[in-house]
């Protein structure tokens, strides 16, 4: 099975694409995070990254950062593991 229908595009600072894969999403304390990967095929090998959604409801486009706290990384690496428990995903920090 493809991610390809849950596919965001994400432009870089130099006007670049770059596509990564939804693999889940969670809501804490009011802000919405996204755990994606580089990865277009389930059977493929890729990196993982957490994504914070920084957008106002207001925003026509989404804004999303990096998270690059550890404490922060640990603590949502926990809940995307837990959440993705029963899928057929394996995820390493």
């Amino acid at each position: 099975m493809s991610n390809e229908e849950k596919k965001i595009t994400l432009v870089t600072d130099d006007g670049g694409a770059v596509d990564f894969y939804v693999l889940e999403e969670t809501r804490i304390n009011g802000m919405s995070y996204l755990l994606v990967t580089d990865a277009a095929d389930d059977d493929e090998e890729g990196e993982c990254y957490i994504l914070k959604d920084l957008s106002e409801s207001d925003d026509a486009d989404a804004l999303y950062e990096f998270v690059e706290d550890d404490n922060e990384i640990d603590y949502l690496f926990k809940i995307f593991s837990e959440l993705l428990e029963d899928a057929d995903v394996d995820i390493e920090k």
